[in-house]
C-alpha cells in the first residue's frame, strides 16, 4: 500500500446517548475544520460473511424533510455507484426510479399534511 487515508467521526452523545452533533474529517480533505453532519449512513460489505454491517445516525436537529431529501439524495448516488461498478446500467435506473418515486410520494404527504 504506498498511501493510507484516515477519515475520523465524531458523535457528540446527550445523557441518553442520542446523537446531538455529528463531526467528520479526513486527511485527503482541503478544509481545516471538521465538517459538520446532521445525519450519516457508513456501511462496509464484509466478503467472508457475506454481510453489509451498518452504521445509521442522525441528530435531534435533522428534520424529516431532510431525511427525506437525505434519504433521495442517497439513493441516487447509490444507483449511480451500482452503474459505476456493474454492467446492469437497467436495474441503476430502476433504483433512480425507485428514488424519484419515494420522493414524489413524500412530497405528496408534505402536501396533505399541508392541508389538514
Amino acid at each position: 500500500m504506498s498511501k493510507t487515508s484516515t477519515i475520523q467521526i465524531q458523535v457528540g452523545l446527550d445523557d441518553n446517548r442520542v446523537p446531538e452533533k455529528i463531526e467528520w474529517d479526513a486527511t485527503d480533505k482541503s478544509a481545516e475544520r471538521m465538517n459538520k453532519a446532521k445525519a450519516m449512513m457508513l456501511a462496509f460489505w464484509d466478503g467472508e460473511e457475506k454481510t453489509a454491517m451498518r452504521i445509521d445516525l442522525w441528530t435531534k436537529q435533522m428534520m424529516v424533510d431532510e431525511m427525506a431529501d437525505f434519504f433521495f439524495q442517497t439513493l441516487m448516488t447509490m444507483a449511480d455507484t451500482f452503474q459505476r461498478a456493474t454492467p446492469y446500467h437497467d436495474m441503476s435506473n430502476d433504483l433512480r426510479a425507485f428514488a424519484k418515486d419515494f420522493n414524489k410520494k413524500f412530497e405528496e404527504k408534505l402536501k396533505q399534511q399541508e392541508k389538514q
